[in-house]
């Protein structure tokens, strides 16, 4: 019966906001103690440490090179890769986000391969 399947789907709805609201208080508990399992006195403390490892200027970094980017080595397999993309009606962003080099590079790259009209 429908009547059934829907009690037994709110029953359902039920059981899961409980385990939601069980698993946010975990996740809360568990989130309180990291700091302190890793040695720091405040969360800002170790927020700011978690930021400058995913930026990438924790220790290790050559300070030199901070911000900078490697060139980019633009093989047979990009430009067939730029051709395919750009045939398939990607933009110029979106390719050079694809395939990694810059959009500049991208726009050399169809230069090159005929893929853009001549200025007037």
């Amino acid at each position: 019966m429908p009547i059934d399947k829907f009690k037994q789907l709110k029953a359902a709805k039920v059981r899961l906001a409980h385990l939601q609201k069980a698993l946010a208080a975990q996740l809360r508990k568990e989130f309180m103690a990291l700091p302190a399992k890793y040695g720091f006195d405040n969360a800002a403390d170790f927020v700011r440490a978690v930021s400058a490892a995913h930026s990438g200027r924790a220790a290790g970094k050559d300070a030199g090179k901070a911000g900078r980017r490697r060139r980019a080595v633009i093989t047979d397999a990009t430009r067939a890769e730029v051709k395919r993309l750009a045939a398939a009606g990607k933009t110029g962003a979106e390719i050079a986000k694809a395939v990694r080099i810059s959009l500049p590079s991208v726009q050399n790259i169809k230069k090159a391969l005929g893929l853009v009209k001549a200025r007037k």
